[in-house]
């Protein structure tokens, strides 16, 4: 009889020590998880736009005073962004190459612009990055009348389609809406 006493003990004894390491074993895995996550949640935060990026999420910009055939650049998100009051001549180039097969990322002139005579896109090569040349009257605009990326010589026409070169992809356009006949909000 008192052996089966004994054994009895000796097995409760048995399974208190391990609830109790179990419990242990949990509380340091708890204790570790959240070590971790505090540890971690300064780099991913870190991550996020800074504020002064954040305050300049939007921006608008008065067109009246853009003349027709002029291109201006401003700058969003501190990334430049191409607007082209495009002429009569530049538009009908554009929509001409629409049905074109050489395309390297089709789409059409309409689904690029919101009025006809505005393109804005964000002027950055989709190539590397770099900021492409024909803003200005005297730069190289390509063989295409649009832009000229001399990092790598890809050439974009008076869409912003990506028409010969090393890029693959259209320059990208900017979120945008047109607030009134002379405004537009980017962003």
């Amino acid at each position: 009889m008192i052996s089966v006493e004994r054994d009895n003990n000796l097995s409760s004894d048995r399974d208190e020590a391990a609830t109790r390491r179990d419990f242990l074993y949990l509380v340091a895995g708890a204790i570790g998880t959240v070590g971790t996550t505090v540890a971690v949640w300064p780099l991913i935060d870190s991550m996020n736009p800074a504020a002064d990026v954040l305050a300049v999420a939007s921006t608008e910009v008065d067109l009246a005073p853009i003349e027709l055939g002029q291109r201006v650049t401003i700058v969003w998100r501190g990334q430049p962004v191409f607007i082209d009051h495009r002429t009569p001549e530049r538009i009908a180039q554009a929509r001409a190459d629409d049905d074109n097969p050489d395309l390297i990322d089709p789409a059409s002139d309409a689904s690029r612009v919101k009025r006809a005579e505005w393109l804005i896109v964000i002027g950055v090569c989709t190539h590397l990055g770099c900021i492409p040349l024909g803003q200005k009257p005297g730069d190289p605009r390509g063989d295409w009348g649009g832009w000229f990326c001399p990092c790598h010589g890809s050439h974009y026409d008076t869409a912003g389609r990506i028409r010969k070169g090393p890029a693959t992809r259209n320059l990208y356009l900017p979120p945008y809406e047109f607030l009134d006949v002379g405004l537009v909000r980017i962003g």
